[in-house]
């Protein structure tokens, strides 16, 4: 099997799985938990900050670092069309 076909039989795979998915949300809600976890840690390692402190920073740890995929994945893209 090709690569192009490994592809897209995943993909057929992931589409019926999620179609069979009552609740996408409970489905997604631990690695939703871990990604935050792992961002407040990231923003008080120590766990010295107040709640609300350690949660501002952590929002901001998590767009920045959507931010900089967006970054590099425009870079890849203009590298790939030049």
């Amino acid at each position: 099997m090709s690569p192009e076909e490994r592809t897209q039989r995943a993909r057929l795979a992931a589409h019926i799985s999620w179609a069979n998915t009552a609740d996408p949300a409970a489905r997604t809600a631990k690695a939703r938990e871990a990604a935050l976890d792992r961002f407040e840690k990231q923003a008080d390692p120590d766990g010295v900050l107040p709640l609300a402190e350690r949660a501002r920073i952590a929002r901001h740890l998590k767009k920045a670092h959507f931010a900089r995929m967006a970054l590099e994945s425009a870079k890849k893209r203009r590298l790939k069309a030049a």
